[in-house]
């Protein structure tokens, strides 16, 4: 039995997330397997209603496979990896161009080709799935795939001149004019997005491999990080010309929470005492600067971060919480500073009290200012997935796993 009140609120909190991750979300995508064209719907409204004719995202497939890839290699539980099997297998069928690698952007609800652009944010996610489904399964053929990916990584979007990751080519690897990964984007040449999800993806990779070559990458991907990517005030910019000069002011407060716990992941695989020391300080200050701006200590829960003259966007996404949960706990763990777990904890209350769906299952969308859902915003969609907050539960129950 635990032995003081922190300790009996962490049992509590991974019997939680548990529960909330097994009755909750992993049911809600149980739910959205397609039977008749393979793989999972590719949307699903706000009240959990599905749309069979919706086009497929690769990213979400890959987060799919990912989510229940985890899933399956922390609970021991066979039906999680029937899932995680399904969307590989589409993932090979539908999304990988077996002529010039990689894999595509989008197909339609049948597996047909949509978009066949290279984003290499979206490589990235088929690298970080496939390798946890390696790890969960000891299936070669995902490992193979994974490696095979990073090397068009490496060939086609690694810039050999300045560092890091370019954004998109086209289908034959040629250059492309519209680099963006969504409509809220910058057309830049590069993001911090790309990157972090590229270095969250070689993390995985290395885990699952032991190539020299990923960590080699991976490390510097990192120190380009540090150098590049976190600025002075510890907050991650967010868009960059080739050389990495910065494009934009914005913050993003969710970003900057994840990497810093990704950031030391990424570090404890690649190894070193003086590197790992590093990124725990930069980890810290990173949490620490979010912990004071990013609160709200009002309404509850992780604002976004700010747009244009630093003002704060009132709005809460779903994928911040999840982010701020793992981010703060991470910074507890590195720092033994209770504030942080106290962030946690509170984030999680939010979570459970406003963003669970505990009618129709998984979470919502986003929340407005006074914490009402919008019923607009989809509970399952190309950008909505069960990767965050699948993996929030998931890092809490790891995380808490010496406590009894």
């Amino acid at each position: 039995m635990p032995n003081t009140k922190t300790d009996e609120n962490r049992l509590i909190r991974r019997q939680e997330a548990e529960k909330m991750v097994k009755e909750n979300i992993l049911p809600f995508w149980r739910n959205m397997a397609d039977n008749e064209n393979g793989g999972f719907f590719g949307e699903a409204d706000f009240f959990g209603k599905i749309n069979k004719n919706a086009d497929k995202g690769c990213i979400l497939n890959s987060r799919i496979l990912w989510t229940f890839s985890a899933a399956c290699r922390l609970f021991k539980d066979g039906v999680y990896k029937e899932y995680a099997d399904r969307a590989k297998d589409f993932l090979c069928s539908a999304f990988l161009d077996k002529e010039y690698g990689g894999l595509y952007w989008l197909v339609d609800h049948k597996g047909g080709c949509v978009s066949a652009r290279k984003q290499f944010y979206n490589i990235a996610f088929g690298i970080y799935a496939l390798s946890e489904h390696y790890l969960a399964s000891q299936d070669h053929s995902s490992l193979d795939l994974a490696l095979s990916l990073f090397d068009v990584t490496e060939k086609y979007g690694l810039d050999p001149s300045y560092g890091g990751y370019i954004e998109a080519r086209i289908r034959n690897w040629q250059d492309i004019d519209d680099y963006r990964l969504s409509g809220k984007d910058l057309n830049s040449p590069k993001s911090m997005n790309t990157n972090l999800h590229v270095l969250e993806a070689y993390t995985a990779l290395s885990a699952a491999s032991g190539d020299t070559r990923v960590r080699n990458a991976l490390e510097k991907l990192l120190r380009l990080t540090l150098e590049k990517i976190v600025n002075r005030g510890h907050n991650f910019e967010l868009f960059f010309d080739m050389e990495w000069n910065s494009l934009s002011s914005e913050i993003s407060y969710g970003h900057d929470i994840e990497g810093s716990w990704l950031m030391y992941e990424a570090a404890l695989a690649v190894g070193g005492d003086d590197l790992v020391s590093e990124v725990k300080k930069a980890a810290l200050n990173t949490a620490e600067v979010t912990f004071n701006a990013a609160i709200d200590d009002k309404n509850g829960g992780l604002f976004g971060g700010c747009g244009k003259e630093k003002k704060i966007i009132p709005k809460k996404e779903w994928w911040p919480q999840a982010e701020a949960v793992v981010g703060f706990y991470n910074a507890f763990e590195l720092s033994g500073e209770i504030k942080y777990l106290n962030a946690s904890e509170k984030i999680w209350e939010y979570i459970k009290n406003h963003f669970t769906d505990y009618k129709n299952g998984e979470w919502h969308n986003e929340l407005s200012l006074d914490n009402t859902p919008d019923a607009k915003m989809p509970k399952a969609g190309f950008w909505k997935c069960p990767y965050h907050n699948a993996r929030c539960c998931f890092e809490i129950i790891k995380r808490n796993q010496t406590v009894d």
